[in-house]
C-alpha cells in the first residue's frame, strides 16, 4: 500500500528514531555492531539540504563515540543526536498556521523496517 505525505515547499525538521528506524534494532547489543536498515541511508541523503536531521535514540552516553563513529563511517546524515531519551512513546506537538497548514506529522514504521511514506512537495 502506498501513502504519501503532503508537505509545504518550507524548510522541514526531520525527526528519526535511531534504533529500529534507521538502524536495526539492538544490534549493537545482539550483534555486537550496528546496521544500517535498507533504504535508510538513501532516504535521510535526499532530503534537501536545508531541511535539519534530528536523531532520538535511548541509548546511554556511554554509547556515544562508538555510535556516533558508525553514523560517520556510514555516511548517515544528521544535524542533531540526543542520547539517553526515554524509552516510551515520542510525542510531537506543534501549533498549525493560521493557513490551516499543520506543522507536525507523524509516521509509525514497523521495526527493523524502513519503509517511509513518499514526500510530495506542493508546488
Amino acid at each position: 500500500m502506498s501513502r504519501e505525505m503532503i508537505l509545504s515547499t518550507l524548510p522541514k525538521t526531520w525527526i528519526f528514531d535511531l534504533d529500529g528506524t534507521l538502524l536495526k534494532h539492538n544490534g549493537y547489543k545482539l550483534d555486537g555492531k550496528d546496521t544500517v536498515l535498507l533504504g535508510a541511508r538513501e532516504y535521510l541523503a535526499e532530503l534537501p539540504p536545508e531541511d535539519r536531521v534530528v536523531i532520538l535514540t535511548s541509548r546511554t552516553e556511554e554509547y556515544r563515540e562508538k555510535t556516533l563513529r558508525f553514523l560517520e563511517e556510514n555516511r548517515i546524515r544528521y544535524d542533531d543526536i540526543l542520547f539517553s531519551m526515554p524509552m516510551g512513546e515520542r510525542i510531537l506537538v506543534n501549533d498549525r498556521k493560521p493557513s490551516g497548514l499543520d506543522m507536525a506529522m507523524a509516521v509509525n514504521l514497523d521495526r527493523d523496517v524502513f519503509v517511509v511514506p513518499e514526500v510530495v512537495r506542493e508546488k
